[in-house]
């Protein structure tokens, strides 16, 4: 069967675990390889699941009294097994995410500055919009350049402030 006929990820994973099984059952691989294959498993395993035990605890963020939430709480902790580790790999995800975030913003700030401070090419300085003199004004490039220092203003202030829900 070829993996462009199936079309259910679901019924794919199955083929390839199948797949893997038989493989297994063969004896291709010696006993540190299918150790590594299994490490290898359960970390995918693992990172794959992540996400929806964290998003289930994020529904308990509504208009309940304390009694409600405290008994949906319960319900929740006794469903999904949080761990230290796995909040763990939550927050480290969400902070490299925010990182990465404020990095991009700093250097769209950088790159604006710089097209306005830095000389422009000819043809970019032929379209100005408002002149201060006869031979300086505001030209095409600096509103780029202006809606570029913007942007990475507005992505650095949107990661670094903290967001609350009212």
């Amino acid at each position: 069967m070829n993996d462009k006929e199936v079309l259910d990820e679901g019924a794919l994973l199955e083929i390839k675990a199948d797949e893997l099984v038989a493989l297994l059952r063969k004896g291709v691989a010696d006993a540190g390889r299918i150790k590594a294959v299994q490490q290898k498993l359960l970390h995918a395993l693992d990172e794959a699941s992540l996400p929806q035990k964290i998003e289930a605890f994020k529904e308990l963020d509504t208009e309940q009294d304390r009694l409600e939430m405290l008994n949906g709480f319960e319900f929740l902790l006794s469903q999904h097994q949080l761990d230290s580790d796995v909040s763990r790999k939550y927050i480290t995800r969400e902070r490299v995410k925010k990182s990465i975030v404020v990095i991009i913003g700093i250097i769209m700030i950088t790159l604006g500055m710089a097209m306005i401070i830095m000389p422009a090419p000819p043809y970019f300085e032929m379209f100005t919009v408002f002149y201060f003199n006869d031979n300086d004004g505001i030209t095409i490039m600096d509103i780029i350049s202006l809606l570029i220092v913007f942007t990475g203003v507005y992505l650095f202030l949107s990661s670094v402030l903290k967001k609350h829900n009212i």
